[in-house]
């Protein structure tokens, strides 16, 4: 997992879905079904990853089990790299 990736998913979520950009994501936090995304900022999600990691994000992966932590997300995008 890198840090890095970790690090811009962390400034998207709390900058632009959030809008709490001093607000600090652990990397295991629960997204999803810790209500810190809903499902519409779930897609503005898949967007930025598509757009700046270059990784397709496939709308049956858009839930829970695959993107509900920085680091499952990371790990994803590491993975289709």
């Amino acid at each position: 997992m890198s840090e890095q990736v970790v690090n811009q998913l962390a400034n998207f979520i709390s900058k632009e879905i959030m809008k709490q950009p001093d607000r600090v994501i652990d990397p295991n936090e629960a997204l999803i079904s810790g209500g810190l995304i809903d499902s519409f900022s779930l897609v503005d999600l898949a967007l930025f990853v598509e757009e700046n990691f270059g990784v397709r994000i496939d709308d049956t992966e858009l839930n829970a089990d695959t993107f509900d932590s920085l680091k499952q997300l990371a790990e994803l995008i590491s993975s289709r790299q």
